[in-house]
């Protein structure tokens, strides 16, 4: 059984007490930007339902990460007066990329080989980590495999992170819980030690937390990835063998990242970072 794991290293330098911004292009690449001016119409199709990625706000405006990202990638490709979003439900989104109602999808569709026979998908951009929390004032920190040992850490029942965790961490002593809400309380009443869980969702939850008078928890040590358990990751979906568009989103993907623009982006939507 083969396990992968990222630590801190695998995000931009910063300071400790700064948010760490991932990064997973490989520096020695170097892309080619294509001519695509030529376009009608570059149109984005995404969802309504995946904050922080894409959702309606209070105003019952299209906002999120997705949406600035897919403006960036048009003002990367020069493509902003053409440039669209539209939102469907996500059992439609395939569809309509096959019948030419769009030209990519940002929705976080999986990469699988079921998916790679109708569509061609960009880099990756993003993957969605793991994390440990611990309480506020927690010694915790790396390596978690030696500091962790013989502590009581929450786990959410029957997920891929707590199967994660009882493969990879053999020195622990997990508690299942039957929600996250469920496993984060116990941390914050000190019944357990730390809590293991999908980054994303637990971001929310310390957002919550850091809005209040007096935050609980935080997260310790570094990121967790691995495609056997939990594979994660975000490209954007294109229509099947249009190889100049997928480069030219990979160029603009790339173009965004090294200017500084993803950053901002992720700071913007990620107050609390994944990483």
């Amino acid at each position: 059984m083969t396990i992968v794991l990222a630590a801190p290293a695998l995000a931009q330098t910063a300071p400790s007490d700064a948010p760490r911004i991932p990064n997973f292009w490989d520096p020695q690449d170097r892309l080619i930007k294509p001519d695509v001016r030529a376009l009608p119409r570059m149109r984005f199709l995404t969802v309504t339902d995946f904050p922080p990625f894409s959702f309606v706000d209070d105003q019952k405006r299209l906002v999120g990460f997705h949406i600035d990202l897919a403006r960036a990638i048009c003002a990367e490709l020069e493509l902003l007066p053409v440039c669209q979003i539209q939102a469907l439900p996500f059992g439609e989104l395939e569809a309509a990329l096959r019948d030419g109602k769009g030209d990519a999808l940002l929705a976080g569709t999986a990469i699988t080989p079921a998916t790679r026979r109708n569509l061609d998908f960009s880099k990756r951009y993003f993957r969605l980590p793991a994390r440990f929390v611990g309480r506020i004032d927690t010694s915790l920190q790396e390596p978690l495999t030696r500091a962790l040992s013989g502590k009581t850490v929450a786990v959410v029942a029957g997920t891929a992170h707590a199967a994660f965790a009882k493969a990879t961490f053999d020195r622990i002593s997990p508690r299942a819980f039957p929600t996250l809400n469920a496993a984060f309380a116990a941390l914050k009443a000190d019944q357990v030690d730390a809590m293991f869980a999908d980054g994303l969702a637990t971001s929310f939850l310390l957002q919550r937390e850091e809005a209040t008078a007096a935050p609980c928890c935080r997260f310790v040590g570094g990121p967790y990835l691995s495609k056997q358990y939990f594979p994660g990751e975000l490209a954007v979906a294109l229509p099947k063998d249009n190889r100049t568009l997928r480069d030219a989103v990979d160029y603009a993907l790339r173009s965004i990242n090294d200017k500084g623009i993803f950053a901002e982006l992720y700071l913007r939507w990620f107050p609390v970072s994944l990483y």
